[in-house]
């Protein structure tokens, strides 16, 4: 399987955040939504998962 990868330098918003996330995609879109909601503020809902999901990349195998 896959591991995917949340770089939060990646995301847009107005933070310098430097968060980076590597698993499988469903612990790592869990674990994105969580880090979106109480750093960042956002309202958990199915279409921040949904934005989170779209922006997830494959990890390159040398480390996130």
């Amino acid at each position: 399987m896959t591991r995917k990868v949340a770089d939060c330098r990646r995301f847009p918003g107005e933070s310098d955040c430097t968060l980076t996330i590597s698993g499988e995609e469903d612990e790592v879109l869990r674990a994105a939504a969580e880090h979106a909601v109480s750093v960042h503020r956002h309202q958990d809902s199915p279409e921040l998962r949904e934005r989170i999901r779209g922006l997830l990349e494959d990890e390159d195998g040398k480390g996130a």
